[in-house]
Order: structure tokens, then C-alpha cells, then sequence
């Protein structure tokens, strides 16, 4: 589990370590030549500054460092700034930025089977240090594997649109935020294992896969044209049912059965034909 470690600042340690560096350079220069204890001493000064260099360590803004003491972990440090930490441990740097993965396309079959391309947008960052230090093998190639997963079980869970299934509560293609808020628990689901958090996942491309493109496109124009068709059968149908209560209740004209039956002919022809209608006059009656 995550440990948050506040270590000392870094600068007192700096000026030491300049200090001890300048009396071991004194010291060699003065006595190399006439008092080998002196030398000895510049010696472990030079050496004392080294090891204590060692210990400071600079993070940047929105990173960290994991630290161990051979093998057993310490804790980790996200305040930014120089630090001094005891410099036997060993520290991995680890970035608390928020990183864009932009996945590639797939092609996929959907819940109907109809093959698919599909592709999406993750932001991520890294929430818990140690999940991702220790509890997975390279925490980004994980991400990467794990989103393809989640993105292939999306597409496979819910129909590209509802021509096939009408009773589909949720479509790929019609799903908007709600398939995006299913893909982001998916997602979190997943990841939450290498210390990952999900601050969004969009899906950037979505379309039928090319060999049946063609297809899927005649079709979805069949049925927006079977759908016009029925509204406007059903709006000449109320217009005609109108028109022949109005010529009653007013007693403009008196029709039997068969006049009915020839204007209501008629009208539908008129309202629901795709060009305008020519007038033709008739001198005649109906039965002549």
C-alpha cells in the first residue's frame, strides 16, 4: 500500500557537501607532498561528500520517487523540491501527469456480429505508486493492453445501432455518454490493479467495417425512407378522413359509397405521390 514520506530539505545537505569538497581539495593540493595524514583526510572528506550527494534528490512538479532500502519498500515522495533521503536507498521515478493514449483503430463484431471499427480517446494518470511500481511489469504497456481488452469487450457487448435489435436499450453509435461511462468502469475495473485512475474515455471513431459499409449504408437509407413513407401515409390518410367529415358536417356535397371511394382515390394520389399532381377537367360525370 501507498506510504507518503516527508523527507528534510535537500539545501544544508548541498553546502555541506560543497564544504567537504573544498577542504578535501584543499587539503590534497597542500599536502600531497608532505604529510600523508592530510592527504588521508582530504581522501574521506572527498568521499564523505560524495556519498552524501548521493542522498539529495530533485522531483520535478506532478512527479514522484518510489523508494527501497534493498528491496523493502520505504515510501514514496510527491512533494516537489531538492530533498535529502538516506542515500542507500534506491528510488524510481514515477510521473503523477495526466497522459493521453490514443488507441488505434480495431475492427471488432458487435453483439449482432456485424464487424465494426472502433477506436478511443483515454486520459490516465497514476493514483497509487506503489500498484504501479510493484504490482504490474511496465505500468504504461499495461495500460495499453488492458484498454484494447476493454474496448474489444465494449464492442461486443451492445449492437452498432438498433436496425437489427429494436429493443436495444443501448447502441454503439446512439449510447452517446452512456457508453462512454460504461467504458470508463471497464476501464477503471481494469486498471485499478496497477494503481491507474480513468479521467476519461471517449470513443473517437466508430463505423461498420468497409466490406459491409455499403451494405449497412442502402439499408439505413431503405428504412429512414420506409419511415417517411409511413408518416406521410399516415398524415394523407388523417388529411382525407378530415376533408370527407368537413363536405359532411357543412353539406357542401352530398357523396355516395362510390364518390367516396373515388376521392379518397383520388387525394391519396395527390398527397402522397413524389410529384405534384396535374389537374385534369372532368365535363362529364362519374357514371358516364
Amino acid at each position: 500500500m501507498e506510504k507518503i514520506l516527508k523527507p528534510i530539505s535537500g539545501y544544508l545537505t548541498l553546502v555541506i557537501c560543497l564544504g567537504l569538497f573544498i577542504v578535501s581539495a584543499y587539503l590534497f593540493i597542500t599536502a600531497v607532498e608532505t604529510n600523508i595524514l592530510l592527504v588521508g583526510v582530504a581522501l574521506i572528506c572527498f568521499l564523505l561528500s560524495c556519498f552524501l550527494l548521493k542522498g539529495l534528490m530533485i522531483i520535478q512538479p506532478n512527479h514522484s520517487r518510489v523508494l527501497n532500502f534493498f528491496g523493502k519498500y520505504v515510501g514514496t515522495v510527491k512533494d516537489n523540491g531538492l530533498f535529502f533521503i538516506n542515500p542507500l536507498y534506491s528510488s524510481q521515478k514515477i510521473s503523477l501527469r495526466s497522459e493521453n493514449l490514443q488507441g488505434q483503430t480495431l475492427k471488432v463484431n458487435d453483439k449482432m456480429g456485424n464487424p465494426i471499427e472502433i477506436a478511443v480517446v483515454i486520459v490516465w494518470k497514476v493514483g497509487d505508486t506503489y500498484k504501479a511500481a510493484f504490482d504490474v511489469e511496465r505500468y504504461s504497456d499495461f495500460v495499453r493492453m488492458q484498454s484494447e481488452a476493454a474496448v474489444r469487450h465494449l464492442a461486443m457487448s451492445f449492437p452498432y445501432d438498433n436496425l437489427e435489435d429494436d429493443h436495444a436499450p443501448i447502441t454503439l453509435r446512439e449510447g452517446g455518454d452512456k457508453i462512454n461511462a460504461i467504458l470508463e468502469q471497464e476501464l477503471t475495473d481494469r486498471l485499478s490493479k496497477a494503481g491507474i485512475t480513468i479521467q476519461e474515455a471517449r470513443i473517437s471513431h466508430l463505423a461498420y467495417a468497409s466490406e459491409i459499409a455499403g451494405a449497412m449504408l442502402q439499408r439505413q437509407q431503405a428504412t429512414a425512407i420506409v419511415a417517411a413513407r409511413t408518416k406521410i401515409v399516415e398524415g394523407a390518410v388523417g388529411m382525407v378522413d378530415l376533408a370527407l367529415k368537413k363536405l359532411s358536417e357543412e353539406n357542401i356535397v352530398e357523396l355516395d359509397d362510390e364518390r367516396k371511394a373515388a376521392m379518397v382515390s383520388n387525394l391519396m394520389v395527390v398527397l402522397c405521390g413524389e410529384k405534384a399532381a396535374t389537374p385534369i377537367l372532368n365535363a362529364g360525370t362519374l357514371y358516364n
